[in-house]
């Protein structure tokens, strides 16, 4: 079966060669950090001012060759650029400003006496994220020592290290030092790289107190290969431009060390929170990157079946529906052929119907498919409006261990629909939840906009994310309604009952399970009826709703007791405008685990 690549996190990572310089550490390094096929070298002939450029053709051509020599042994055929110059380190700056690496790798101490300039001169204001390395990287980094504060460059230090990771396969373990009787704030900025190490199972964090963190960093850094740490964010007209436990530590230090600077700015208090605030961007990054998958993908249906047959897993799919009686046949006879009657995919197709008033059950009955009415389901607890009680109540209807929701309202269908989102739910045992992501057009009077759909998403789900879990501003369609995941993980789960129930979920398997969880899968297109604006402000009141639960049990703090539930709609009729008021409370389900009917159903 057919995976996509995924992209890593440093694509060009660039490295001169001067004469007097030979950077295999540096080599080592960026090979480690971006495979063979992201490292480009670039040439440069220092002369002197006196001298004429045209003096240095002979070096020029024999610099050539020895890159070309290297580029052989290492099985790389690009073709090398050779600089001559008066002026190195001038020169290496315009090549960076306009080949724009991701990453300049300089080796201390022969890069930065070759280039002729000075340490401080290189921290200064660098053109692009930076990285200086000690002559000790080797070929073969089985571990890594993150040693983290939380400052301005904690971001480049941790994305580096995953870089290495994804690479080498390295362990990672990252080391927090903080002083014995630290001032007040005086560990704010670490806060924000802590939130990430959490969410990060493939690192190992240890916090150590002391006041004397050079000797602790040499002592850890014994059980290391290579040890990574973050420049000084002190201004470059200081004494050591690194700080002096960093510059002490490349000195000193008798295995590979790597110290980065990033090209942005530093903040103005570098004991903020905010100073670490933007490492989150590489927790959000990596998994966009490793968890974000194609349907296509997962197109071999018979290929997922065997998959199945060896984890002795079942595949359930409950469709939720009220009133679809124009798509709901359509949308069970596409997948049903696909999927059970020509490959043995699915289990159980389930329809969960909201007590509609059209043909909408029968069709699907006439099909061959088993329908239950979410109101008469459970019926000791009652029967709540909206779509999340009929998702809540599917999961006492299904048998499946993984168990899929999809639309009826879907005008377009197809099988990647379904497969897409059970492939990586089949092939990745530690994703519980897949969420489907697409293009959502929008049909406006006679012309279809390809990107219009999706309002509430961009308008409102979007922004809470990005403002209260950043972690999750990865997801593209937080409120799409293809998704499912593992009945382990959903059972434990409580839902909301309206509006609120995908981004409630979406929030909860997040904190429950951690973002390596979730996955999403790209299913194209879209194509489906678009609510009036009314109806997404009504949904954009309930997610907002849902989303401030959600920070109230993460706070443990009440917040709603004192909000108003109920919103003023804004009507005209006539020549007149009016306000009509109703009541839009998101109210939520406990894990249906919880039930005793769920438990006694499933023998737990």
């Amino acid at each position: 079966m057919k995976t996509t690549p995924r992209r890593t996190l440093f694509s060009k990572v660039l490295v001169p060669i001067l004469d007097g310089c030979d950077p295999k550490s540096a080599l080592a390094a960026a090979r480690a950090i971006a495979g063979r096929d992201g490292v480009e070298v670039v040439g440069l002939v220092a002369i002197p001012e006196e001298v004429s450029l045209s003096t240095a053709a002979g070096r020029t051509q024999d610099l050539r060759k020895r890159i070309r020599q290297a580029a052989g042994e290492r099985g790389e055929a690009k073709a090398p650029s050779v600089h001559a110059t008066h002026a190195p380190w001038a020169e290496l700056q315009k090549i960076v400003e306009k080949r724009q690496p991701d990453l300049l790798i300089l080796e201390w101490p022969c890069h930065i006496e070759a280039l002729q300039t000075t340490m401080a001169e290189v921290l200064a204001r660098p053109l692009c994220d930076i990285a200086i390395v000690n002559k000790l990287v080797g070929t073969s980094i089985k571990s890594v020592l993150l040693s983290v504060r939380g400052g301005p460059y904690a971001e480049l230090a941790l994305r580096l290290s995953l870089a290495i990771h994804n690479q080498t396969g390295a362990a990672i373990s990252s080391l927090h030092l903080y002083p014995e009787k630290p001032g007040a704030g005086r560990d704010a900025a670490f806060r924000g790289i802590d939130r990430v190490l959490r969410n990060l199972p493939e690192i190992k964090r240890e916090e150590i107190v002391t006041n004397s963190p050079e000797d602790v960093i040499r002592e850890a850094a014994r059980k290391h290969d290579l040890i990574i740490l973050g420049a000084s964010a002190r201004p470059a007209h200081e004494v050591s431009a690194m700080g002096p436990t960093t510059a002490l530590i490349m000195q000193e230090s008798d295995r590979g060390v790597i110290v980065v600077k990033t090209k942005r700015p530093a903040p103005v208090s570098l004991e903020s929170e905010e100073a670490g605030q933007a490492a989150i961007s590489v927790l959000v990054d990596k998994w966009f990157a490793e968890n974000t998958y194609e349907a296509d993908e997962f197109a071999d249906a018979r290929a997922l079946v065997k998959r199945k047959k060896e984890l002795g897993v079942t595949i359930s799919l409950a469709l939720p529906a009220l009133n679809e009686e124009a798509t709901v046949g359509h949308v069970i006879k596409t997948i049903k052929n696909a999927l059970v009657t020509r490959t043995p995919l699915l289990d159980e197709i389930v329809l969960i119907d909201s007590n509609s008033t059209d043909r909408t059950r029968q069709i699907a009955e006439s099909l061959g498919i088993r329908t239950h009415v979410h109101q008469q389901t459970l019926p000791r607890y009652g029967g709540r409006h909206g779509k999340g009680e009929a998702l809540w109540k599917s999961l006492y209807c299904t048998r499946g261990d993984i168990v899929i929701w999809l639309d009826t309202d879907i005008a377009n269908i197809h099988p990647r629909f379904v497969y897409g989102l059970i492939g990586p739910l089949l092939l990745q045992p530690e994703i519980a939840f897949v969420k489907g992501f697409y293009r959502r057009p929008l049909k406006v009077g006679n012309t279809m906009q390809a990107g219009g759909g999706g309002r509430v998403t961009e308008l409102t789900a979007r922004p809470l994310l990005n403002l209260f879990y950043p972690e999750l501003s990865g997801v593209v369609q937080p409120l799409s309604g293809e998704y499912g995941g593992r009945r382990r993980a959903l059972e434990q789960l409580p839902f909301f009952s309206g509006y609120g129930v995908e981004i409630g979920l979406l929030i909860d398997v997040f904190e429950r399970f951690g973002l390596h969880a979730i996955a999403q899968v790209n299913l194209q297109e879209r194509v489906h009826h678009n609510q009036p604006l009314e109806a997404l402000s009504k949904m954009s009141f309930a997610i907002i709703q849902a989303v401030i639960r959600k920070i109230e049990s993460r706070y443990g703090q009440d917040l709603l007791e004192s909000v108003n539930k109920t919103m003023k709609l804004i009507r005209f009729e006539g020549e007149r405008f009016f306000l009509d008021i109703e009541e839009i409370a998101e109210r939520e389900r406990p894990p249906i685990v919880d039930l005793p009917e769920y438990r006694e159903r499933f023998q737990l």
